[in-house]
């Protein structure tokens, strides 16, 4: 059974409800509990979505898509009532074929007046993957141009060639982070000229893992704040509605290829990351996260199984403070 027909067989709608809260507030709330961890901001219409990506575009719309079929797409003006469109490709590349009939986990950016969106083409626990990427002068559906391949593994690779997104450092240089699974999470350079990988460096750099235990690390996003690259991550199992035990967790470096550390130390590619999201009360399993610079903050955009609707995946965006150093939802 694909990723899709799992997570976005069903639908309902959620709200929306940012509440600022002071500096002091902020610091106690590195999450230790569940009961610390807020619930997702409001969101009318069409918000039913798993994996979701989203930009501002420069005349201040929401762009958003997400996993399923040619990627699944939402748009909003005012970051709370979303409205659905066609896919981002009404009509499928050819190449996508020897992967899987739908695509999964887009990462939408905005560069130098063009749209790049790289994605994944997978089946349901294969390695069997590629990364692929599209570009558009509008972001719009419809729109899209088929690069082809970025990246690829196969059954015989420790590494699972799906969950990308696009870092672009402060000196220039292209970085693309991506991995599910198995030995976890993984960057290449990205060669800007053609958002392929660099020739000049086709080091795969290995930033997070689970060596022992459970593999389970997946959907990595990386941003630069305050001198450090914060690499965020899903752990633990998703795709299982209310059953979902998804949460997501962050470690930090002085360098953009690790090695990355949690709040207490501990090496991401040994188990670490301190916790930004996870379960409580009907938020179930919230992760697939993404992190949009807004004009209002950073906000962290994600799905979670809503337990009060049968476990259907839903839109979930909160903003996040950086006052303590570390990232903290509210």
């Amino acid at each position: 059974m694909s990723r899709t027909s799992r997570v976005v067989s069903r639908t309902s709608r959620i709200r929306r409800n940012l509440l600022v809260l002071p500096a002091a507030a902020l610091i106690a709330l590195i999450p230790s509990s569940a009961s610390a961890y807020p619930n997702p901001g409001t969101v009318t219409g069409s918000v039913v979505v798993h994996d979701p990506s989203m930009v501002r575009t420069p005349a201040g719309r929401y762009l958003l898509y997400a996993t399923g079929g040619g990627l699944s797409y939402r748009t909003s003006t005012d970051r709370i009532a979303f409205s659905s469109g066609s896919d981002a490709f009404t009509t499928k590349p050819g190449w996508w074929s020897a992967y899987a009939t739908e695509a999964w986990a887009p990462d939408i950016s905005y560069h130098g007046g063009t749209y790049l969106m790289y994605y994944a083409v997978s089946t349901f626990g294969s390695n069997t993957s590629a990364i692929g990427l599209a570009s558009s002068s509008t972001g719009l559906p419809g729109s899209w141009s088929d690069d082809g391949i970025v990246y690829t593994s196969t059954s015989s690779s420790d590494y699972n060639a799906i969950d990308p997104n696009l870092f672009v450092d402060d000196d220039g240089t292209w970085w693309l982070s991506f991995g599910s699974w198995w030995t976890g999470i993984k960057m290449i350079r990205i060669d800007p000229a053609t958002g392929k990988q660099y020739a000049g460096n086709t080091t795969r750099y290995s930033v997070a893992s689970r060596p022992t235990g459970t593999k389970a690390v997946e959907a990595p996003f990386v941003v630069k704040r305050n001198g450090y690259y914060y690499l965020f991550a899903s752990y633990d199992v998703c795709c299982a509605g209310s059953s979902s035990t998804y949460n997501v967790k962050v470690g930090r470096a002085t360098s953009v290829t690790g090695p990355y550390v949690d709040a207490s130390g501990v090496g991401m590619l040994n188990n670490g990351g301190t916790q930004v999201l996870a379960s409580h009360g009907t938020v179930i399993g919230p992760g697939g996260q993404s992190i949009l610079a807004d004009t209002d903050g950073d906000l962290i955009v994600y799905h979670y199984y809503d337990g009060n609707d049968s476990g259907t995946p839903k839109l979930g965006i909160n903003l996040l403070s950086w006052s303590t150093g570390w990232p903290v939802a509210y």
